[in-house]
């Protein structure tokens, strides 16, 4: 068997399963979030179904840990409330993001299992654990009855040929893996990665690249745990650890060789994270901001690696760089090393530990027409703002942000670009990624609306500003309400009618007010 087939067989108490068996599996980790936990609150007591162990049940507010939006307050204390009645631990808006969470309090560990309300719960593969973001709903069922169905998914082994470049970063190989296999070659598939690259790769660079499998996707990206894991794990967990790996005479349904060293420094062009391209075809483009954190690259290696960049130098006047450790303890370790320090003295702001950007209600958000170079796993349009979001490493990040415009550390100039005159705009610089035409006659009878568009993602179909409704009876009327020209679908819709998509409708994440 596969990673995920045999982490699926021992939790189901099967002694083999198969891709497309449907199992019910136990869940070692379950977790809600603030902005899904007061949806499965409700579930759970709209069923009056009781917690099965409160041992292994969490809050993670890591959305909104300012606390600055009345919906995520409330929200919150509905969560904080429930957890007191029902002996639930809370880690609350200080202490950052809960997949992280998971990893360093010992949580979960490798070979096992956990479900959030987070779309990138897959961010456990970092460690060889299986983690998958679900909907409300299917988490409150995971609560209470300690288990939940899973269909099995086919394996993917992919395989990086030869040494990692010295300066390529992990995300520069995730995106490089996004720009060969794009949005929906590997969906629902579990992914494996092997080669010498991945053997040397760290903790944080594996949490970078699991973290994207959701924009691939694929059901999760999985690390066979490197002696260097293992003994993090045990260390924090204080228990002894047993991973799981493949068996050598597996049979995968893919298998894929790439060689690392043709490996570039990429980014992803805005609404698209598989749109990427070799960074030096929009090396020079003029940005507003640029952000640094987010569950793919807000670790203490990527705080240490920006504050190496930014050490001794200042942001380019009228750019604004916003850095959001991963965690309070993250956040506690920059304060001991000087980095904050570093931070502020380059002109950076520094926000709470947890989600930033990519959660509505934290600082990370960008406005109309501001273009901004990101570290986060996703660029769709409204996910971080209504301005236009590029995808890159830390690294170059920082360096952009020094530099006024999008730039290796190997090109920040003496004097930074500064704002005049006529500004470049997106939709010019959009050209670099041509979009074929791959539309095809179609003949339908009946009152159906079409949306020929691959990769409507959950933020698109139920934008994550309205994440704090918890009434279904209010949800409709925000349907497609941030997909681009069908924002008025939902004062034309009637009962009854049929939306007809392109390939991977719903994609990428476990926003259950999408289903709704």
């Amino acid at each position: 068997m596969t990673i995920i087939e045999k982490i699926l067989a021992k939790h189901a108490g099967k002694e083999k399963v198969t891709p497309g068996e449907i199992v019910d599996i136990e869940i070692d980790v379950r977790l809600a979030r603030d902005f899904g936990g007061a949806n499965v609150v409700k579930n759970l007591e709209d069923n009056a179904l009781k917690i099965a162990d409160p041992q292994k049940t969490f809050f993670t507010f890591d959305c909104n840990p300012t606390g600055s939006d009345q919906k995520y307050a409330a929200n919150q204390q509905k969560c904080r409330l429930y957890a007191r009645n029902n002996n639930i631990q809370v880690y609350d808006i200080n202490t950052g993001i809960g997949t992280h969470l998971a990893i360093d309090q010992g949580l979960a560990l490798p070979g096992s299992t956990l479900v959030s309300t987070d779309s990138h719960a897959n961010i456990l593969g970092a460690i060889g654990a299986f983690g998958q973001g679900m909907g409300d709903r299917d988490i409150a069922a995971a609560w209470a009855r300690g288990s939940v169905w899973f269909k099995v998914p086919k394996s993917v082994k992919v395989t990086l040929k030869g040494a990692k470049p010295t300066k390529i970063s992990a995300k520069d190989i995730v995106l490089n893996l996004l720009k060969y296999f794009g949005a929906n070659s590997l969906l629902g598939s579990a992914v494996e990665l092997y080669g010498i690259a991945i053997n040397s790769l760290s903790l944080s660079d594996r949490i970078t690249i699991a973290s994207m499998a959701t924009e691939m996707g694929a059901i999760a990206i999985l690390f066979p745990p490197s002696e260097e894991i293992i003994e993090y794990c045990a260390l924090r967990s204080g228990r002894k650890i047993e991973p799981i790996y493949a068996d050598e005479d597996e049979v995968y349904a893919d298998t894929y060789t790439l060689d690392v060293t043709h490996f570039k420094h990429s980014v992803a062009l805005p609404g698209t994270p598989h749109g990427v391209v070799d960074l030096k075809e929009v090396e020079g483009l003029k940005i507003d901001s640029a952000f640094i954190g987010s569950c793919t690259n807000g670790r203490i290696d990527d705080m240490r690696e920006i504050a190496g960049i930014l050490k001794g130098k200042k942001v380019a006047p009228g750019v604004v760089l916003k850095i959001v450790p991963s965690t309070d303890e993250v956040w506690q370790q920059c304060l001991k090393e000087g980095i904050i320090e570093i931070f502020k003295e380059a002109g950076a702001l520094l926000g709470n530990a947890g989600c930033a950007g990519c959660a509505s209600g934290q600082i990370g958000q960008n406005g109309p027409g501001e273009v901004t170079i990101s570290t986060g796993n996703r660029n769709f349009t409204g996910k971080q703002g209504k301005g236009e979001v590029y995808l890159a490493s830390p690294a170059v990040a920082a360096a952009s942000a020094i530099a006024g415009h999008i730039t290796t550390t190997d090109n920040i100039p003496e004097k930074p670009s500064l704002f005049e005159g006529h500004q470049t705009s997106i939709q010019e610089t959009k050209k670099i990624l041509a979009h074929p035409d791959e539309s095809k006659p179609t003949v339908i009878e009946g009152r159906v609306w079409l949306v020929i568009q691959d990769d409507i993602d959950t933020d698109m179909i139920f934008h994550n500003q309205h994440l704090a409704i918890t009434e279904l009876s209010e949800m409709g009327q925000f349907t497609f309400g941030n997909l681009r020209g069908w924002e008025d679908f939902s004062k034309k819709a009637r009962d009854g009618d049929i939306v007809i998509a392109g390939k991977n409708f719903g994609a990428g994440s476990s926003r259950q007010q999408a289903v709704d």
